[in-house]
């Protein structure tokens, strides 16, 4: 009987291995389905493209040039990123477009009012306040242009929005004057031709399109003054200066440092690849806008009026060492050195500062010299060995800006006659070739 049973008994001892090849056969195909899909979204990750949307301001502005800047290097160093710049009517467009995710990033000035949602990635350049008018309105303080015409930037822009408390704190309502809202090449079309007395711009120093204007012989900066007073309504205003000659060396516009109100241009979005950029490529960036040199990161202490987005608080402080590292070598160091070394140190320093400036000093003076050259070139073949001279002065600029051998805040003063330089350049260039057409 026992014997009767063994087939069956096989029969089912093979079904069971069948079963469990089945099995098996499932599990690892699950198991090479899992790893493909896994292995897929590893690539999709890796080369996935996020489009970012960026708001500026005009398209003959600042602000966009700038964005443009941001967008070529981004593309360069970061492909997975492509930055979308969009031209804007200004920084109160852009505030909301940022607040309402129309646009991922976008430029602001400071004084712009904060949305809850918009955070700070950088402080980019200032932005100073330029008034300049007709020498025939008789306009000598912001209060007589009472009963003038005023070209204004177009509603929206920080410009139009920041010119109505300044004018209000003066005294000045609406009716006091006639506005023109208009772009800014309108604009200074219409105070070249006197169908306006004077234009309120809010630009970065040394901006081409401002220092073509003082080519022309009858305009003159208006200063703006009582900064401490509209703090107390405006408290992101802040002080600097227009150097000698930002506008023009020959005939020195301003004819000495000019005291004006500045507010800063800020880059607010939730982006840290582009934090990276701004910094680790900050050279590139250089190469293409020298506004760059002016990129600060906006510290939590910083009176910006913005949170710092997480992002890149995160980009700034990945470098930032323990608590234990820190403060043992803080330690360390005030224990071993006296008072001797400190003097030392800083006696160094005010040495490395000097020695900074005096290079950057004579930067300008090469620049300032080049520029009697250009004026007094009388054949394009000049012209073209001048501007090789300029693009050498500023390569080896950028180079001792990265090496330290001149401060931020050198290069920046650089980089004012040297767009000069290269406006007049520009204006020779069209004077000789109006020269060759009338002679052939």
């Amino acid at each position: 009987m026992p014997f009767l049973g063994m087939p069956s008994i096989q029969k089912k001892d093979k079904a069971t291995t069948e079963g469990r090849q089945i099995a098996r056969g499932v599990l690892v195909g699950l198991g090479v389905v899992a790893t493909l899909a896994c292995a897929g979204l590893w690539w999709r990750s890796r080369h996935q493209v996020h489009y970012i949307t960026l708001a500026t301001g005009g398209e003959t502005g600042e602000y966009y040039a700038f964005g443009q800047a941001i967008a070529q290097v981004t593309k360069r160093h970061a492909p997975h990123i492509q930055v979308e710049v969009v031209a804007s009517a200004g920084s109160t467009e852009n505030m909301e477009s940022v607040q309402t995710s129309a646009a991922d990033l976008a430029l602001v000035q400071s004084d712009t009012p904060v949305q809850p949602a918009v955070r700070a990635v950088a402080q980019l350049y200032p932005e100073m306040f330029h008034l300049i008018a007709r020498e025939t309105a008789n306009i000598q303080t912001l209060r007589d242009l009472s009963g003038k015409r005023i070209a204004l930037m177009p509603a929206g822009s920080g410009s139009h929005e920041l010119f109505w408390p300044l004018a209000e704190h003066y005294g000045l309502s609406k009716q006091d004057f006639m506005t023109q809202p208009m772009p800014a090449d309108a604009a200074h079309a219409a105070l070249l031709a006197g169908d306006v007395d004077a234009l309120f711009r809010i630009i970065g120093l040394g901006n081409p399109s401002v220092a073509e204007l003082f080519q022309t012989d009858g305009l003159e900066l208006i200063e703006i003054s009582q900064l401490g007073a509209l703090q107390l309504s405006q408290p992101y205003l802040e002080s600097t200066v227009i150097p000698q000659g930002s506008y023009s060396g020959s005939r020195p516009v301003p004819p000495s440092d000019f005291p004006v109100i500045a507010v800063s241009a800020l880059l607010v979005a939730n982006v840290k690849a582009i934090t990276s950029v701004l910094y680790e490529h900050r050279n590139e960036l250089i190469s293409i806008t020298p506004r760059a040199a002016s990129i600060q990161s906006p510290e939590v202490s910083q009176n910006l009026g913005f949170p710092l987005h997480p992002g890149a608080k995160a980009y700034y402080a990945q470098d930032t060492p323990s608590f234990v590292v820190k403060y043992a070598e803080a330690m360390g160091f005030l224990l071993s050195l006296s008072f001797l070394s400190v003097s030392s140190f800083w006696q160094f320093r005010q040495w490395l500062i000097g020695r900074q400036k005096n290079r950057a000093d004579d930067y300008n003076l090469e620049i300032l010299a080049l520029i009697e050259l250009v004026e007094q070139a009388e054949t394009l073949t000049q012209l073209q060995a001048l501007r090789k001279q300029l693009f050498s002065i500023l390569r080896q600029v950028v180079i001792d800006l990265d090496v330290d051998k001149i401060s931020p805040e050198s290069f920046q003063s650089f980089t004012f006659p040297w767009e000069v330089a290269m406006t007049t350049l520009h204006h020779q260039e069209m004077v000789l070739h109006q020269v060759e057409e009338s002679e052939n």
